[in-house]
């Protein structure tokens, strides 16, 4: 079990995130040596990319509070820093962080973009010069998510992303929590798991693989995030698989 003060202290971190969005290590200190994680988090993402060109990938997790919202806006940003062109996707349409994280007042995106066929892509995202990224917002919370994520127009958009972009990053619901990240992970070239020790255990990380792997899903990799750092009170790993996580209790 996790000790009284620390639980206290993580969740009012990640309260805090959920109200402020995430945090933008590798724009705001990209010589920090959380930035330099997420660059071999980059890194190893490429080198995945070897005998395969892909356009789309989306960050996931098997629950809340393991930080795939921090770990996409930063390895977004990481990959965009090499002049590639990149479109951060927010489509966790539930509890979007997305717009928070990079400071973007709007009141559309990929929900807009979904219920309206007039709405054009380029009118909709944002382009965010400090991280030289473009960025779509979930926009206006719905009622029906799964239903968006899972229809025709939905595949039309990813494809017209693919073709606008070097690479699309979408940001999903956990996998445990609703259908959402399932449905998407079957339109996307590859998907990655954050795994945050203490939160995640081995059954339920587990659990998301076989979902991921009863629609196909190509499961490129696995981020673990846990190790403790003074500054900001986690760190971030890469790697394949999923035996690196503690089984421990909620």
């Amino acid at each position: 079990m996790f000790k009284y003060r620390k639980d206290i202290k993580f969740f009012e971190k990640m309260n805090a995130e959920q109200r402020l969005g995430a945090s933008l290590v590798t724009v705001t200190q990209p010589n920090d040596v959380i930035s330099e994680a997420f660059r071999q988090i980059r890194t190893n993402i490429q080198f995945s990319m070897v005998d395969q060109d892909y356009k789309s990938i989306m960050i996931t997790s098997s629950g809340a509070w393991e930080g795939k919202s921090t770990v996409t806006a930063n390895t977004a940003a990481v990959i965009a820093q090499q002049g590639l062109r990149v479109l951060l996707v927010d489509a966790d349409m539930r509890k979007p962080t997305v717009a928070k994280t990079f400071g973007i007042d709007t009141t559309v995106g990929l929900t807009s973009l979904l219920t309206n066929r007039e709405a054009n892509i380029m009118d909709t995202v944002n382009y965010v010069s400090e991280a030289n990224l473009y960025v779509l917002a979930a926009g206006p919370i719905p009622p029906n998510p799964s239903e968006l994520l899972g229809s025709k127009r939905m595949a039309e958009l990813i494809a017209e992303m693919e073709d606008l972009f070097d690479l699309v990053i979408f940001d999903t619901p956990p996998i445990l929590a609703v259908t959402d990240a399932q449905i998407v992970a079957t339109r996307v070239d590859g998907v990655i798991v954050v795994v945050r020790a203490g939160i995640a255990n081995k059954n339920n990380v587990r659990k998301t693989k076989e979902l991921l792997d009863m629609v196909n899903a190509n499961v490129i990799g696995a981020v673990y995030n846990g190790e403790e750092s003074k500054k900001m009170g986690y760190g971030y790993g890469y790697g394949y698989g999923y035996g690196h996580n503690n089984d421990q209790e909620k």
